[in-house]
C-alpha cells in the first residue's frame, strides 16, 4: 500500500498539469490530480463523448496545443494508435 504520506505531491504545489485525453486513464489521473489539490487541465474534444464527461466533472477542456503550452507538466493519455499524430501536429503549431 502507498499512502499519501510516502507520496509527497509538495513538487507540483504551484504547477498545472495537462492531461491528454480524457478516456478511462485521463479520467481517473485528471480527477485523483484535482481531488489532491493539484491544477489540472485536460485536452479533449468538447464535442466528444469524453469531452462532455470532463465538463460534467467540471473541466473545460481545450484543444491538444493550448494544454501543452498551459501545463507545466504534460500527461499523455491518448490512445497508441493517435499519439504520433497528435504530437506531431502540436509540436507544429507551439
Amino acid at each position: 500500500m502507498i499512502y499519501e504520506k510516502d507520496a509527497p505531491l509538495d513538487a507540483l504545489k504551484g504547477k498545472t498539469v495537462a492531461v491528454l485525453g480524457f478516456g478511462s486513464q485521463g479520467h481517473a489521473h485528471s480527477l485523483n490530480l484535482r481531488d489532491s489539490g493539484v491544477k489540472v487541465i485536460v485536452a479533449n474534444r468538447k464535442d466528444s463523448s469524453n469531452g462532455r464527461l470532463a465538463i460534467e466533472h467540471g473541466f473545460d477542456p481545450m484543444s491538444v496545443e493550448d494544454a501543452v503550452k498551459a501545463g507545466d507538466l504534460i500527461i499523455a493519455t491518448l490512445p497508441d494508435e493517435v499519439q504520433p499524430d497528435v504530437t506531431t501536429k502540436a509540436s507544429r503549431r507551439i
